[in-house]
């Protein structure tokens, strides 16, 4: 088969390609490319008739740490990427875009990361062909699809909690303007801040969410008050069946007695199983120790817990070749 490998990098200059996976999709694409530190690049792989076979998403962000090396960019990207249904082997495309992306971004990345992959085996031997390392990860969803609301698998001291926070006076909603969105963004902004390895992006990502996929039901910011302020939420992103709850928290200190990061994963959970989706999966459960707290604070919802791999790539190979060592 030949294959053309093509990047884009603009996206008025992406044509319609198919959006069944929201995390490849031109869509997406667009949020990150209005968000202040954020540059996508969408792989797409063609055959010689110029049909588009697959495409691979990736954003590389601009990272600011407090301590050395102060200032770096990575490369995220979120599953394997899109193929059209009636490719029979999948992973060798995925090898072929893996490659060009690894060209594309090596030199401007210091790091590329795989994550949220749905099967730990998939494209083992292209990622080690170019370079790549895995971890293992652990991923935590809940299932949604039977009769059972989303509130019967949570623990008895989970219901309570909701119960309480509700009876004291918390309210939750989806947020429907601007000016709620920024009041969600400036309150999550300060919860992540204290959490060294959690990125929140600038408020423009969460304005071009809902300007691009809340306004089409693809995504949600659901929010928690008490006395009018916001003292937690969540934003909540679907793909075809699934959802997927990739910012939460809650001012929990100063606002105990409300359970605010409870009640914003709550009200996620709520509102995938009213919907009809089948699955909410929690986008970072933290990194794979055997205790986590987030992870055991996330589990206590009914999800259940399940091996994954992550798979990284450091600009020094000497680096990769040393947790090459460690983890392989």
């Amino acid at each position: 088969m030949t294959l053309e490998i093509i990047t884009y990098k603009h996206g008025k200059d992406i044509p319609a390609f198919f959006d069944k996976e929201l995390f490849h999709s031109q869509k997406l694409f667009l949020v990150y490319e209005a968000t202040q530190g954020y540059t996508p690049y969408l792989i797409v792989a063609k055959n010689e008739k110029g049909d588009v076979l697959s495409q691979l998403l990736a954003c590389v962000r601009n990272v600011r740490l407090f301590f050395p090396p102060y200032f770096f960019r990575r490369c995220e990207v979120y599953g394997s990427g899109e193929y059209r249904d009636e490719i029979k082997d999948k992973e060798y495309l995925f090898g072929m875009m893996l490659k060009h992306l690894t060209k594309e971004v090596a030199s401007s990345s210091f790091v590329i990361e795989f994550r949220n992959l749905s099967n730990a085996l998939w494209g083992y031997k292209f990622f080690r062909e170019n370079g790549y390392f895995p971890i293992n990860w652990l991923r935590v969803r809940n299932s949604l699809h039977s009769q059972k609301s989303a509130e019967e698998r949570f623990s008895p001291s989970r219901i309570r909690q909701i119960k309480k926070g509700l009876k004291n006076g918390a309210t939750v909603e989806k947020a429907q303007t601007k000016e709620e969105i920024q009041e969600f963004s400036q309150m999550l902004r300060k919860v992540y801040s204290i959490h060294i390895r959690k990125h929140f992006p600038s408020i423009d990502f969460f304005q071009h969410l809902e300007k691009v996929l809340i306004q089409n039901g693809e995504a949600n910011i659901f929010i928690v008050r008490y006395k009018g302020k916001v003292i937690g939420g969540s934003a909540c992103i679907y793909s075809g069946k699934d959802a997927f709850l990739w910012f939460s928290g809650g001012m929990r200190k100063t606002y105990a007695l409300q359970y605010p990061g409870i009640l914003a994963v709550w009200i996620a959970l709520k509102d995938a199983f009213d919907n009809g989706y089948h699955h909410l999966e929690f986008m970072d459960v933290g990194l794979p120790f055997k205790k986590h707290g987030y992870r055991e604070f996330v589990l206590r919802f009914g999800g259940k817990q399940s091996s994954t791999r992550r798979w990284f790539r450091f600009r020094w190979q000497w680096l990769n070749k040393l947790f090459t060592r460690i983890y392989v």
